[in-house]
């Protein structure tokens, strides 16, 4: 909590939040302390001890004060009072979930989508199914084995990934931004993940102390693929239910140059199986 804090206040300067940048020059970057207090209406003592990890136990008025001086979005905050649970050791305001199988509806669902790519993910993005499409989409990730599967290792780990992900740099700041939003899900298997991919890849652990959190919505995702060539697909999260499970969607519009790509990716799939 005490990193979250000083790195989002040093991320956020005077101006943006209606201050006087003042005379001289500025050493510190972002806002002061006695300026965020301030903006909280909370004492500069105060917030210093939160800030040090000395005051582990802030109220949620605090909290929210704190996220409004520091304009955060609606992720941000809920993981700023996710990071106090913890801190405070009081019980985290969602249970963490035990790993659960893919509901047999996803399964279903993966099947009628086709020739869309789509995935059964849990939290921190393990993949518990896909389509054959969805593992051709990306290239590699079919070969590894069931268990180490997952869209955020294949982005950091697998070196197709930065060719495939057209705008790399942005998929892997998208996949970090949403990790830190599982940490309150899914605590071991995110440090798990975390220490993994920090150790493997620099890029990871410099975007991992950032601490940008951001969950996973819907958008575009603009790929290279060796088979099918450049194009973008919109992409859909769905959640289902109260297990956590999500299903992530590559789609196209019947039609366009697009949707024709992914049925002879769907093609090429029911070659590999003959």
């Amino acid at each position: 909590m005490a990193n979250f804090l000083r790195i989002r206040r040093g991320r956020i300067g005077p101006a943006e939040v209606g201050l006087p940048l003042g005379p001289g020059l500025r050493r510190t970057p972002g806002l002061r302390r006695e300026e965020l207090a301030a903006l909280a209406g909370v004492s500069v003592d105060y917030y210093t001890r939160i800030e040090q990890g000395r005051e582990t136990a802030p109220s949620d008025s605090v909290l929210d004060a704190l996220a409004r001086a520091l304009r955060l979005t609606d992720d941000e905050h809920a993981h700023l009072l996710a990071l106090a649970d913890r801190a405070s050791g009081r019980t985290p305001r969602r249970r963490p979930l035990a790993a659960q199988p893919p509901r047999p509806g996803l399964r279903l669902l993966l099947e009628q989508v086709r020739p869309s790519p789509a995935y059964v993910l849990d939290p921190v993005n393990d993949v518990l199914a896909a389509n054959p499409e969805g593992l051709a989409l990306m290239p590699g990730l079919g070969d590894w084995p069931a268990g180490q599967r997952n869209t955020i290792r294949y982005t950091f780990l697998h070196p197709a990934a930065r060719t495939v992900f057209a705008d790399w740099d942005r998929v892997a700041r998208n996949c970090v931004a949403h990790l830190h939003t599982a940490e309150l899900d899914a605590p071991d298997p995110v440090a798990a993940l975390v220490a993994e991919l920090s150790t493997a890849s620099a890029d990871f652990a410099g975007l991992w102390r950032r601490h940008d959190v951001r969950g996973k919505r819907g958008g575009e995702t603009a790929f290279r693929h060796p088979v099918i060539g450049s194009l973008t697909l919109a992409n859909e999260v769905l959640t289902a239910g109260g297990d956590r499970q999500r299903l992530l969607l590559y789609q196209a519009a019947p039609g366009t140059a697009e949707h024709d790509a992914l049925v002879l990716l769907a093609m090429t799939t029911e070659n590999a199986d003959t």
